[in-house]
């Protein structure tokens, strides 16, 4: 594998003109400038429409995208809208004010949709196409329909005509015709312009690594049309639900209460759920990075009605089985597997059975000791991920014998920046690991105020994080640039 470094930048921090990062100029624009700097990687976080706590990782479906992230601007590039009606929302705000962009959204894109429908015929081969080639989009529309239609309500909570139509399509949709193609609309216009951001990027040699949550979330049209995969009793609900025990980041472990994969049904069906997300994912992402890839070998289970992640139990995961069919289904695919955590030695059997690519993250490894170990080169090394506190988040919280412990270290290696962040990035791009992938808040050295999510927490400041604009960023990347060329990843 090539030596290569990364950045982690999600789409929704970038800097835009409707309060949240899109599909528009800055992502082009951040392109160029990676590009400059022999950056090759650009990771990005789930790009699905999200749901409970505005959480990339518990999203209404595996395959849609989120309508939030289309450039309203792009639009009226397509002849959609006109650029003269369009205003500005939070533009130099940093954070995300998530419900204030959707409702601001809404009538760009009710409006673009109008029009859309009055030009179809300008758009019909291309619709066509995406139609043809998306087998989850008609039931996705669907499924966002009737939930707009209830409130935004869980789908258990629906008429049970609604709730049932998945399974035996007595309810008539006929009333609700031009919303659900309202919503097929948006996921046309969604992947379109993605689609344009990821050729921009690979034309430019960047790669575009996304990342798949290993669960879904229960309100979800995953769940919805694929119960019989699922760990539901005859009312639908959850019997048991997905989370980790006590660990570094929750003394209580998390709860995340995803419903568990039925697996023995899935191993019935050739693992058709998994291989078609799988499918769709891969052509859209260069790399797909596998979140909680541990659960593969065991996966925590715990009662639906725990309060707390402590009272579970392992249970084996598909393992080698799941992994023979994705590679006889997807030769080509290519997946990283985050591989953190306190891990049962079969773990790192499965993982390199198949030569997957793991990873290691220098934050949980600030102890000099464990900063002499020796590392192997088919990793990734992270500075941070998006789960943890920022280098200078995490610095400031040090006691000041660790401090000086560390920073003795770091010299002693030959390197003489005055901050910790950027000693730490040197350190990351001179290991042996064959990519470095180092996140946007610690190339800008940003504090607490930069962290993106704390686990075992929900809703609001967690995934809100963005820059007003990328002055700064740009500014510093030739600095980067010249440590990847030192460290011969280009």
């Amino acid at each position: 594998m090539k030596r290569q470094a990364g950045i982690l930048m999600p789409i929704s921090s970038l800097p835009s003109n409707q309060g949240i990062g899109d599909f528009g100029k800055h992502c082009y624009r951040i392109i160029d400038a990676m590009s400059k700097q022999h950056v090759h990687i650009w990771q990005i976080l789930p790009l699905n429409p999200m749901g409970y706590g505005n959480s990339p990782y518990q999203p209404f479906s595996s395959f849609a995208g989120d309508e939030i992230y289309i450039s309203v601007d792009t639009l009226a590039d397509y002849g959609l809208l006109k650029q003269s009606s369009i205003r500005n929302y939070n533009k130099f705000c940093e954070y995300v004010d998530y419900e204030g962009v959707r409702q601001f959204k809404l009538p760009y894109l009710k409006k673009a949709y109008k029009t859309f429908k009055k030009y179809y015929q300008e758009f019909e081969e291309e619709y066509q196409t995406f139609c043809d080639s998306a087998h989850w989009l008609y039931n996705y529309a669907v499924f966002i329909t009737l939930k707009k239609q209830n409130d935004m309500k869980n789908w258990l909570e629906w008429p049970m005509e609604q709730r049932n139509w998945i399974k035996d399509h007595a309810y008539s949709l006929k009333h609700l015709d031009d919303d659900i193609r309202y919503e097929m609309f948006l996921q046309f216009i969604f992947f379109k312009q993605w689609n344009d951001v990821k050729e921009y990027a690979n034309a430019h040699d960047i790669e575009i690594m996304g990342d798949m949550p290993f669960y879904v979330g229960f309100d979800s049209a995953d769940v919805w049309e694929n119960q019989q995969d699922f760990l539901l009793d005859g009312d639908a609900r959850p019997t048991v639900v997905a989370g980790v025990p006590p660990d570094y980041f929750s003394k209580t472990g998390q709860l995340w209460g995803n419903p568990i994969y039925n697996w023995r049904q899935m191993k019935k069906e050739n693992y058709d759920f998994w291989m078609k997300r799988l499918a769709w994912n891969d052509q859209y992402f260069d790399i797909i990075r596998l979140d909680h890839f541990r659960a593969f070998d065991t996966y925590w289970v715990i009662p639906a009605q725990s309060t707390t992640a402590i009272n579970g139990e392992w249970e084996l995961g598909p393992a080698y089985d799941f992994f023979d069919k994705m590679f006889e289904k997807l030769p080509t695919i290519r997946i990283v597997v985050e591989d953190l955590g306190e891990l049962r030695k079969q773990v790192g059997k499965l993982r390199d059975h198949y030569q997957l690519t793991g990873m290691n993250v220098a934050e949980f490894e600030m102890e000099v000791k464990l900063l002499k170990r020796p590392r192997k080169e088919n990793v990734i090394l992270y500075s941070t991920t998006h789960d943890n506190d920022t280098l200078e988040g995490y610095y400031l919280d040090l006691e000041a014998n660790k401090k000086i412990a560390l920073r003795r270290f770091f010299h002693n290696c030959g390197y003489d920046n005055r901050t910790f962040h950027e000693l730490v990035i040197r350190y990351c791009m001179d290991s042996k690991a064959d990519i470095t992938i180092i996140p946007a808040w610690d190339i800008l050295g940003l504090k607490k105020e930069g962290r993106m999510n704390t686990p075992g927490t929900i809703g609001s400041p967690n995934w809100e994080w963005k820059v007003k604009n990328l002055k700064e960023f740009y500014a510093l990347l030739p600095q980067i640039g010249e440590w990847i060329t030192a460290s011969n990843r280009t």
